[in-house]
């Protein structure tokens, strides 16, 4: 694909990547509407906001390795010439986030996971809940494995310290998420399904509320229940952004997607049409 002009509009939390080190999915919007899952890119690629429009160039993932039609990786050295050119804002109830981002959007988890199937392969979708039923914390490790923290020692010279032959220091990696945060949510026909949020935005979220708490785990998980259930549920008119694993599309998972991104902007209400 030529230089490229893509919408971000998701950026995972940093996950273990055995032959990269620490790494994000990123995934954003063509002009047309279309989705592009461009990955790997290093951690640093956060520095590049949500629904910000970056030109890159893409090269499409080879099928052998990822078959699935909206993967690409960022051409050779790319990343350092990677260049913002505009952003889109919160005017008009998210108005011009909307137009860009909700062109193509699924109401029904069968028809979603039908197109998951060949010959589509369909593996990222926004998608508009009829109804968001409970947002769910759960425990999970608290720690890195030990094996991928040495790992990454090794890996971040050749990698995330050397991208372009431009040296850098070492970064201490990002603090691992102790909880697993869920929404359980209904399609149009009332179907329930329950999925991990593997958003940055949320782990973000986390990590703020924890300093704020002065390292208490339970106020910060409060924190974000607060915005997840109480804030958003309450004010906001939620679209999913999902996604699937490499290894669950693979495998023909039954549900083969998670959350990997929540689209909140505010309700509108017949009153605010009026006025």
């Amino acid at each position: 694909m030529a230089r490229t002009r893509v919408l971000i509009t998701v950026t995972t939390y940093p996950l273990p990547s055995r032959s990269h080190g620490e790494l994000v999915c990123t995934a954003g919007i063509l002009e047309d509407g279309s989705w592009v899952r461009i990955y790997p890119v290093p951690f640093e690629f956060l520095d590049f906001g949500k629904y910000q429009w970056v030109e890159l160039d893409l090269v499409k993932q080879d099928r052998g390795h990822d078959f699935r039609p909206e993967s690409y990786r960022p051409g050779e050295y790319d990343l350092d010439d990677l260049i913002c050119v505009g952003q889109l804002g919160t005017e008009q109830n998210w108005h011009e986030r909307k137009r860009a981002c909700l062109k193509h959007v699924y109401t029904n988890m069968a028809s979603l996971i039908a197109d998951s199937n060949e010959p589509e392969n369909v593996s990222l979708a926004a998608f508009r809940p009829a109804r968001i039923r409970k947002f769910i914390v759960e425990d999970d490790e608290p720690e890195w494995k030990p094996e991928w923290l040495e790992q990454l020692k090794q890996l971040q010279l050749q990698f995330l310290t050397s991208h372009g032959g431009k040296a850098q220091r070492p970064r201490i990696p990002v603090d691992k998420i102790p909880y697993k945060f869920k929404y359980k949510f209904e399609d149009d026909e009332g179907k329930e399904s329950t999925m991990t949020i593997e958003d940055w935005e949320i782990g973000a979220l986390y990590r703020n509320c924890l300093k704020l708490a002065g390292g208490d785990k339970a106020d910060a998980v409060a924190k974000v229940r607060q915005k997840y259930e109480h804030e958003f549920l309450a004010n906001k008119d939620i679209s999913l952004f999902l996604g699937t694993t490499l290894e669950h599309h693979r495998r023909r998972h039954t549900n083969p997607f998670t959350i990997i991104g929540v689209f909140y902007p505010p309700r509108v209400i017949q009153q605010d049409l009026l006025g």
